[in-house]
């Protein structure tokens, strides 16, 4: 392949009238490849017409990306024409924290501003790498909504700086974004979640539609090299699912590729991850040719599993007995000295 034409790739409209390109490269990958290599496969797919970068301080990969980056630029390509995303991590929910997070990630990645910052969970949970998923962080707790709005608050001064031009909220729920919507003065604009075929998260999809929040998706194609120790025993590989197989078939194409296509036709801009350059070029060259058929997009709702596969390390805190705590708050909303925790 010789790259894709970035003019074809569909767009997305946010809130603020600002474009984003609908499908992007994801850089979580450190854990498997080493920074260099990730930065590789940033340099390839920028030069393959990928005009979004999805990152974050977590990653442990900035630095090299930034390098990518400024390679990039230098070569010509305009700043203005790429979407480049990162992520403050639990461990800097507090305001000051979150702020030096964001300026440590511009001068990794070598900007003078960042197209959209996410809080990557909205609570502060932080584990060592490769904890165990039953570890508990002492430091740790649940949602706070007064504690969340300040650190929100920070963020909104970066806006008003101009150091950022985007907020997004990442792995919440309907009742947080309630919250946040209610209470933000810059409203989120993203909102990144994890979206596969098995895990369609309708609802939350919907209501960040309904109330102008662009749905990114992580774990486009069902994470199927994810770790072992990572893996339970009812989770679904995406690209196994016989409706993802018969579709493939009928477009003489990779199932993988039928994920992507299915996310992008459904309005959501998903973010794979590949550091091969024959994948990461077919990732983008499949969005803009040989669409999915109304009948075999509509077949693809029956792929739904309920199929969470993001449930590890990152949720439990010291009283949480296990991840379902977190996850089943969905739907409610507790009240801790009289502030809504959802």
């Amino acid at each position: 392949m010789t790259g894709t034409d970035p003019a074809r790739v569909p767009r997305r409209t946010l809130r603020t009238g600002a474009t984003m390109p609908a499908i992007g490269l994801g850089t979580f990958g450190s854990d498997r490849y080493g920074p260099d290599e990730v930065a590789g496969a940033v340099s390839g797919a920028l030069r393959a017409g990928y005009r979004l970068v999805d990152c974050a301080a977590v990653y442990g990969n900035e630095a090299q990306v930034g390098e990518s980056l400024a390679g990039a630029f230098a070569d010509g390509l305009d700043r203005d024409d790429v979407f480049v995303m990162t992520k403050v991590w639990n461990d800097a929910h507090e305001p000051a924290d979150a702020v030096a997070s964001v300026r440590r990630s511009l001068r990794d990645l070598r900007l003078d501003r960042l197209d959209a910052v996410f809080v990557h969970w909205p609570f502060p949970n932080h584990h060592p790498p490769k904890a165990d998923t039953d570890a508990r962080d002492p430091h740790a707790r649940p949602y706070d909504h007064r504690a969340y709005l300040a650190l929100w608050r920070a963020l909104e001064g970066l806006v008003d700086e101009g150091v950022v031009g985007h907020l997004g909220t990442s792995n919440s729920t309907i009742p947080k974004l309630r919250l946040l919507l209610a209470d933000a003065r810059v409203p989120p604009s993203l909102h990144e979640m994890e979206l596969h075929p098995s895990f369609q998260q309708e609802e939350l999809f919907a209501f960040c539609r309904e109330h102008g929040i662009q749905p990114v998706g992580y774990s486009p194609l069902g994470s199927p090299s994810r770790p072992e120790r990572d893996r339970t025993p009812e989770d679904v590989v995406d690209t196994e699912l016989p409706v993802v197989r018969e579709i493939a078939a009928a477009h003489g194409i990779h199932p993988v590729l039928v994920c992507l296509k299915w996310a992008v036709q459904r309005g959501q801009v998903p973010i794979p991850f590949a550091v091969k350059q024959s994948q990461y070029e077919a990732n983008l060259a499949a969005v803009v040719e040989d669409p999915l058929t109304p009948d075999e997009m509509e077949a693809l709702r029956s792929a739904e599993r309920g199929n969470r596969l993001i449930k590890g390390q990152v949720f439990l805190w010291p009283g949480a007995g296990s991840w379902h705590d977190l996850w089943d708050l969905d739907g409610t909303t507790r009240l801790l000295e009289g502030v809504p925790q959802c």
